[in-house]
Order: C-alpha cells, then sequence, then structure tokens
C-alpha cells in the first residue's frame, strides 16, 4: 500500500488538473448523451457514435478519462513540466469542447 502512496505523491498542481480533465471528460459524456438522445444534437467523434445510443457510452467515457489521467500522471513521474503543459492544454480543449455542447443545448431550448 506504501509503494501504491508514494507513485502518486506529487504537486497538488498536477492533480488539480487532471481532476479537472476527468471531470470535464465526464461532463462531455453526459451532456453529449442527452443532446443525442432528445435530438438535439449529435457526437462528433465518430468512433463514439455508434456507442452513444447503447448505455456502454458513458462507460466508455468514464474509463477513457481515468486511462487518460493515470498515462498523464505516469508521463509526470518521468517530466513534470510536459505532463503540465499537455494537461492544462487538454484542459483547455475539453473545457471549450463541454463550453460548445452547452451551446448548442442551450440553442435548442430557444
Amino acid at each position: 500500500m506504501k509503494a501504491v502512496s508514494l507513485y502518486f505523491a506529487g504537486k497538488r498542481q498536477m492533480k488539480y488538473i487532471i481532476l479537472s480533465l476527468v471531470m470535464l471528460v465526464v461532463s462531455d459524456g453526459l451532456i453529449s448523451q442527452f443532446l443525442t438522445r432528445y435530438g438535439l444534437g449529435q457526437e462528433g467523434n465518430p468512433f463514439l457514435r455508434t456507442f452513444v445510443s447503447e448505455g456502454n457510452f458513458l462507460l466508455i467515457k468514464v474509463a477513457g478519462a481515468l486511462l487518460g489521467a493515470l498515462i498523464l500522471w505516469d508521463i509526470y513521474r518521468k517530466q513534470p513540466r510536459v505532463a503540465l503543459i499537455s494537461g492544462a492544454l487538454f484542459v483547455a480543449l475539453y473545457t471549450g469542447i463541454v463550453f460548445w455542447n452547452l451551446a448548442v443545448f442551450f440553442s435548442g431550448q430557444i
């Protein structure tokens, strides 16, 4: 157990970036699933389009987010600066995606 806690020892800044990224990816999945279910939009990722109508879509998004978080943390342990910059860029990208999804939602409600 101590080895696990040592593996995840690091700066709070990176932990916040990873947590924010996971929450944004899951939010993207929830909003996308809602929009496609009610015909207000469609999934932009062609690889995930087939999964949106199934119940596995959110599970796939969560699993992908957690896998990405672990990979980003592993990169952080070897090259912290690269991981911080790329993590921050992914957070910015997914923030834009979530805002886009929300804009589609609110434009469909008017």
